[in-house]
């Protein structure tokens, strides 16, 4: 029954981070930090790195203290809870940064309709480039109308 549950606990948290990601990307990101993250989506200059960037440090803050915490002084829910989100961190870099952005050479020629409206979603957010009037805040969970892609971006 513990595995069974820690099963559960893994997965529920990486499904809840698809929440948690939309809200700090619509209230956070596009809110009182819009300093960082204003670089992702007027950039001036192609740098490696970004003030955006910064977000992934942030975010691995809590993965890496509920990894301790979980671990000591045997294994818990908290172990389990920092893979959750570890896990929707690598998916997030997977899909973001390589799919969507192509900061590495990968997957450049996919066909899958999902991806694609992936792509075309976040497409659509960076149409704007100020913080205000922003959609499409979410990663993983996009409208349908997304998906209609016919192949074209």
């Amino acid at each position: 029954m513990t595995i069974f549950i820690y099963i559960v606990t893994t997965l529920g948290t990486y499904a809840c981070m698809e929440v948690i990601t939309w809200l700090t990307h619509k209230y956070v990101m596009h809110g009182f930090l819009w300093i960082l993250h204003e670089d992702h989506h007027q950039p001036k200059y192609q740098h490696t790195f970004e003030k955006n960037d910064t977000f992934f440090v942030i975010g691995a803050i809590p993965s890496i203290t509920l990894f301790y915490f979980g671990s000591f002084p045997e294994l818990n829910y908290k172990f389990f809870i920092s893979l959750g989100i570890l896990l929707y961190g690598i998916t997030y870099f997977l899909i973001h940064d390589v799919l969507i952005h192509q900061r590495f050479p990968w997957f450049k020629r996919t066909k899958n309709k999902y991806l694609l409206g992936l792509r075309k979603a976040h497409k659509i957010h960076h149409k704007h480039l100020g913080k205000e009037d922003g959609e499409c805040f979410g990663m993983l969970n996009v409208p349908k109308k997304y998906f209609n892609t016919q192949g074209k971006l």
